[in-house]
C-alpha cells in the first residue's frame, strides 16, 4: 500500500491524475494504563488506515495513506507523565490545513482513520469534516466509531462504555504490535468496569475523576490478538462503507 510520505513530488504529480483517496491516520500521545504504550491510538489508527486503504484499492479506488496526525486534545490524560495534549484551536487548525492541502493536490476525498475518542477531539474531527466537505470541494469523511450505529458493530466492552486501554484496545495492539504490550503487568490488572462514557456525560474532566486512577477502563487481562483481528475487520468495514457512501459508490 502506497504512503504519501514515501513518494517524491513527481510520483504524486503522476498519481494525482487518478484522483486518489487519502486516508489520514489520527491518534494521540496519551496514557493507556500501565501496560500499553503512549502511542496506542496511533498504532490502532495506522492499522485501520492500512487495512482500509487495501479495501478501497480492492474496490478500484486508488488510495494513498497520508502521514499520521500524532497530537490532539488529550485533556483526560494530562496528569499522567508522557501525555501530550494540544489546544483545541491548534488541533483544529492543523487538521484543516492538512485537508486543504490534500484537496489542492487533487485528491478525491480525505478519510479520517481515527482511534482517539476523547469528546473534544471528536468534535474537532466532526467540525472539520462538515466544514471541509462544504468549503474544500471534496468529501471529508469522519466514520466516528463511537456513534451508536457503528458502536453496535463493535465489541461488548466497547459498547459498555468501560473502554480505554481495556480488552478492546489491548486486543487491537496485541494483534499488530504485541512486543509493545507489557503482558506481565496487564495480566495482573483487575478489571475496571467503570463506565467512562457515562462519567464523561456526568461531568468528569479527567481519567482520575472518572474512576480510572491508572488510566485504564475495562479488562486488559481478557484481551487477545484474535479479538483484535476480528475488530480490525469490523473497523475496516465501517471506514470502507462510510467512504463509499460519501463518494456515492455502491
Amino acid at each position: 500500500m502506497k504512503q504519501l510520505a514515501h513518494l517524491t513530488w513527481t510520483d504524486v504529480e503522476r498519481i494525482k491524475k487518478d484522483r486518489p483517496v487519502g486516508v489520514l491516520p489520527i491518534g494521540a500521545v496519551e496514557a493507556h494504563g500501565p501496560h500499553l504504550p503512549l502511542e496506542t491510538d496511533m498504532i490502532i489508527a495506522e492499522e485501520m488506515a492500512r487495512r482500509s486503504a487495501t479495501a478501497l484499492e480492492e474496490k478500484g479506488l486508488p488510495t494513498l495513506i497520508l502521514p499520521k496526525v500524532a497530537y490532539s486534545v488529550t485533556r483526560f490524560g494530562e496528569a499522567f507523565p508522557g501525555t501530550v495534549s494540544i489546544r483545541y484551536e491548534s488541533a483544529q487548525s492543523v487538521l484543516w490545513d492538512i485537508c486543504a492541502a490534500v484537496a489542492r493536490t487533487g485528491f478525491r476525498c480525505v478519510v479520517f482513520a481515527n482511534a482517539h475518542l476523547e469528546p473534544a477531539h471528536r468534535r474537532v474531527l466532526k467540525e472539520t469534516a462538515v466544514a471541509g466537505t462544504k468549503e474544500l470541494g471534496i468529501p471529508i469523511v469522519f466514520p466516528d466509531i463511537a456513534r451508536k450505529k457503528n458502536a453496535e458493530k463493535l465489541t461488548e466492552e466497547f459498547r459498555s462504555g468501560a473502554c480505554h486501554a481495556g480488552q478492546f484496545e489491548t486486543s487491537l495492539v496485541l494483534a499488530v504490535r504485541p512486543e509493545l504490550v507489557n503482558d506481565d503487568v496487564r495480566r495482573q490488572l483487575e478489571p475496571n468496569r467503570t463506565n467512562l462514557a457515562m462519567k464523561i456525560k456526568e461531568g468528569a474532566q479527567s481519567f482520575e475523576e472518572a474512576g480510572g486512577p491508572r488510566a485504564y477502563f475495562g479488562d486488559p487481562g481478557a484481551a487477545t490478538a484474535e479479538e483484535g483481528e476480528s475488530t480490525y475487520r469490523t473497523l475496516t468495514e465501517i471506514l470502507l462503507s462510510a467512504t463509499l457512501d460519501a463518494l456515492r459508490i455502491e
